[in-house]
C-alpha cells in the first residue's frame, strides 16, 4: 500500500478481489481486483506522507492470512472519509502530525493471490493522534470547508 505502481497489486491481488474496508473509501476503490486495491493506496497517499506497516506477526490457516501490523505515517494531505454512496462525508485537514496505529488485517487468498481482505484498525488512535478529535472549534470550521471543497470536487467528478 506503500507504492503506487499497477504491476505491484497486479503481482499480489487477484482479479475478482474485493476489500471488505473500502465502504469509506472513494469510488474508484470500491471496484474489484488490482486497481481498486491501487486506488485505495492512492487515496491514502494523498493525505499521509512516509506511510510504513510494521508486521509483527503472521498466521496462516488453509486460505486466510491474519497480518498484525503498526501503520506509521505523518498527514500532510486532508483525509476525506466517504459514505455509502461514495460521496464524501467527513474531511479531517492535515496538522503536520505523525501517527503509529495497530492494525490487523485478514486476507483470503485464491491462486495465491489475496481475493479478499478486511480489517480491524484503531481508527480512534489515530484521530486523537492527528489531533480530529476532540477538534477545536478553529479545527472544526477547517473539517468543514475542507469537507466542501472534497464534495465539490467529487460532484465535478461524477
Amino acid at each position: 500500500m506503500a507504492t503506487s505502481e499497477p504491476a505491484e497489486f497486479a503481482e499480489v491481488i487477484h482479479p475478482r478481489a474485493v476489500n471488505r474496508e473500502a465502504i469509506a473509501e472513494p469510488p474508484a476503490a470500491r471496484g474489484l481486483g488490482p486497481l481498486a486495491y491501487r486506488a485505495t493506496a492512492l487515496w491514502l497517499q494523498e493525505a499521509f506522507d512516509d506511510l510504513a506497516w510494521d508486521v509483527h506477526d503472521v498466521v496462516e490457516h488453509g486460505d486466510l492470512v491474519v497480518v498484525h501490523v503498526t501503520m506509521r505515517g505523518i498527514q500532510t494531505g486532508t483525509f476525506v472519509s466517504y459514505g455509502p454512496d461514495a460521496r464524501p462525508v467527513a474531511a479531517f485537514p492535515a496538522r503536520g502530525r505523525r501517527f503509529a496505529i495497530t492494525q490487523t488485517h485478514w486476507l483470503r487468498t485464491a491462486d495465491g493471490l489475496v481475493i479478499e481482505h478486511w480489517a480491524n484498525r484503531d481508527d480512534l488512535g489515530m484521530a486523537q493522534q492527528l489531533g480530529w478529535t476532540p477538534p477545536s472549534p478553529g479545527y472544526l470550521l477547517s473539517m468543514w470547508w475542507a469537507l466542501r471543497r472534497a464534495r465539490a470536487a467529487h460532484d465535478r467528478q461524477g
